[in-house]
């Protein structure tokens, strides 16, 4: 195997679990907060808010760290963005007053906005078959909140919460170590061009879909982070017999949840490799619509079912979404580009955190939360409409 191919498949390797680690620490709070809500003397509300800083941050550092992955290179950017997510993490569970807490949280959201903008362009450029590979990326992107509600819960009720956050830290750290001795080796290397090359695209058309997507995304963002801040309270109240003994019965479901629903991501990624990007993308918010009014109204199992289901659907839009993006930014500025999508799609899409916290102490339940997010995947319905037709244009073959 060639240098250039061996540096290409640990690009997969390693973005693929760079992507695990980026989502772990937003997933491993919401669990966590269901015991610092008696311990902070906080409302769930308000212990909820310390984690939107943090959320916000995760987006709005992307294209800042999108900008330097394209001027010094991805696998600098993959050295810091190892590093410094893992001492954040760290930091995160030495933290004691409710501001400690919010700090900590804000610094590991701001480390970790350098995977997406980063890890994913870094792995666009060395894939052959964009979707499928993206698809296997997502994949360990949705195995973040599966391990963290997974985890939460076993280290909580074994060791309390701040090892919930110091444990994980020092696995980013030791990751980050052998990336960088791999690095120095020279075993990965800096690709310089796509392995899968794309016509060149009308400047026109590229302003067009990333206006489209900014909307969707948006949407997509939202819905995703509302439902995921707010999936642990839920079963915690529609399932009240099943869970009376604590918080590991239901993070252990809420792992199994993400998992089930991280596997759709092959699916779409599959799917936009195979058929149309662009139906894929807008198929994934029209069952989303019917799927978060059940979810709004269902109790006792059948909740779990529609969860699964929800959450399958919105992470089944992902890969489509990267790949109709990828297709029409330029390679040198494709972090960049994604950069910006990370503003809309996480750092904006945060808002969905305080949207949960919001709406729940409003109303005290559930059904409110769950019908606006329908109405937001309505609204993703129609952005998608706008898209471009798929381009049919001859791809060049990259080279054996």
């Amino acid at each position: 195997m060639s240098t250039d191919a061996r540096s290409a498949r640990l690009s997969l390797i390693f973005s693929s679990i760079g992507h695990t680690y980026s989502h772990l620490f937003q997933p491993l709070y919401y669990v966590a907060v269901l015991t610092l809500e008696d311990e902070l003397g906080l409302s769930h509300g308000e212990a909820i808010q310390l984690a939107v800083l943090g959320g916000m941050l995760f987006g709005f550092g992307a294209p800042i760290a999108g900008w330097l992955g394209d001027r010094f290179g991805a696998v600098p950017m993959m050295s810091v963005y190892y590093i410094g997510t893992g001492v954040s993490m760290v930091l995160t569970g030495f933290a004691g007053a409710p501001w400690q807490i919010m700090a900590a949280l804000a610094l590991t959201g701001l480390c970790a906005s350098i995977y997406h903008p980063v890890g994913i362009a870094w792995l666009i450029r060395n894939a052959k078959n964009r979707g499928t590979a993206l698809g296997i990326n997502g994949i360990f992107g949705a195995l973040g909140p599966t391990i963290a509600a997974l985890t939460a819960g076993t280290i909580i009720t074994l060791m309390g919460w701040r090892a919930v956050f110091i444990i994980p830290g020092v696995l980013i750290l030791v990751t980050g170590v052998f990336f960088i001795a791999l690095v120095a080796r020279g075993v990965i290397v800096e690709s310089k061009a796509d392995r899968a090359p794309t016509p060149p695209s009308e400047k026109s058309d590229a302003l067009r879909v990333f206006a489209v997507l900014a909307v969707s995304m948006l949407c997509t963002g939202v819905i995703y982070q509302a439902t995921q801040a707010g999936l642990p309270k839920t079963f915690q109240m529609r399932l009240e017999d099943l869970f009376a003994s604590g918080v590991f019965g239901i993070s252990t479901l809420v792992a199994g949840v993400f998992f089930v629903a991280g596997l759709m991501q092959f699916a779409g990624g599959w799917l936009a490799d195979k058929t149309s990007p662009k139906l894929v993308y807008i198929g994934a918010f029209a069952v989303q619509i019917p799927l978060l009014i059940l979810l709004a109204n269902a109790a006792g199992p059948l909740v779990i079912l529609i969860a699964v289901m929800t959450i399958s659907s919105n992470n089944g839009a992902l890969p489509a979404e990267n790949v109709i993006l990828a297709r029409y930014i330029p390679a040198h500025r494709r972090a960049l580009a994604f950069g910006c999508k990370f503003i809309v799609a996480i750092g904006f899409s945060a808002l969905g955190v305080q949207l949960e916290a919001v709406l729940f102490d409003y109303s005290g339940e559930f059904v409110l939360l769950f019908t606006v997010l329908a109405g937001i995947s309505l609204v993703g319905v129609v952005a998608g409409l706008l898209l471009p037709s798929d381009r049919k244009a001859a791809v060049p073959q990259p080279a054996q």
